[in-house]
């Protein structure tokens, strides 16, 4: 995932849901066309034009670690167990020398993301704390619209996700401070409590599978609630941020 960027994952999981939610079945025949090469051949030249940043690192470089591995194996024959997919790959590299030690070394993380996200509350902070300095009663007011907005909105997600009442009330009252800490999030604390209050019951793991292919089921299915709930806090919690930073900042430009 860190090599597609903040697009290619929501293309990603917008076709992972899609693939969820859909109802096709795949019968004897069609399952077994799609081992044949040339199926196979199609759908990898459709995944490299979709994702060709993920490829490199899911398929290539496999073929290249694969391809190297059993030509390093003892003996004189050797039985190479492989998918289907990477089987031209491995043919095609088979012949070439690669480094090992490249292959296994893990690219080091940006640390931009958490420089950004550490910056936001800081920021926030910040403002809020200079206009106290500059005007208190416009710095009482930011600091009600960072409560407010932020509490408001992740309050409305989780009672879109049907949360319990004191799940929503959780979100009303955590979000405004899991906020500022990018290692917290409104969506877990809500989360849990609708967990504790509303456990899940054997039937509920036992239908998973049928429900998770349905909307309906993932409203009703008290596994999958929870999860919606966590998601739904979240999202409402960040629409929160945005709208209460930007009267945060509209309120300091006025007192300045």
């Amino acid at each position: 995932m860190a090599w597609l960027g903040f697009w290619g994952k929501i293309k990603l999981l917008s076709q992972i849901s899609l693939g969820i939610f859909s109802k096709d079945d795949i019968s004897e025949e069609e399952l077994e066309q799609l081992k044949t090469q040339d199926m196979l051949d199609a759908m990898l030249n459709e995944f490299s034009h979709s994702f060709p940043d993920l490829k490199t690192p899911l398929i290539d470089e496999r073929d290249q670690y694969l391809s190297q591995k059993i030509k390093e194996a003892p003996g004189n024959k050797v039985v190479a167990v492989v998918g289907a997919a990477h089987v031209p790959g491995i043919k095609k590299e088979i012949d070439k020398e690669h480094d090992l030690k490249k292959l296994n070394r893990i690219p080091p993380k940006s640390k931009a993301p958490k420089i950004i996200a550490w910056s936001i509350p800081l920021i926030i902070l910040g403002i809020i704390g200079y206009t106290f300095y500059l005007n208190p009663i416009a710095g009482y007011n930011q600091a009600m619209s960072w409560l407010l907005w932020n509490g408001l909105f992740a309050a409305i997600g989780a009672a879109i996700a049907c949360g319990h009442p004191l799940a929503i009330m959780t979100a009303f009252l955590v979000a405004p401070f899991s906020s500022l800490n990018p290692l917290l999030a409104a969506g877990w604390f809500s989360g849990l409590v609708q967990a504790y209050i509303r456990r899940p019951k054997v039937e509920d793991f036992e239908s998973l599978a049928d429900d998770v292919i349905s909307i309906k089921g993932f409203w009703t299915n008290k596994v999958t609630r929870i999860l919606l709930i966590v998601v739904f806090t979240n999202l409402g919690s960040t629409l929160g941020t945005f709208v209460a930073g930007a009267n945060i900042f509209s309120l300091f430009i006025k007192n300045m």
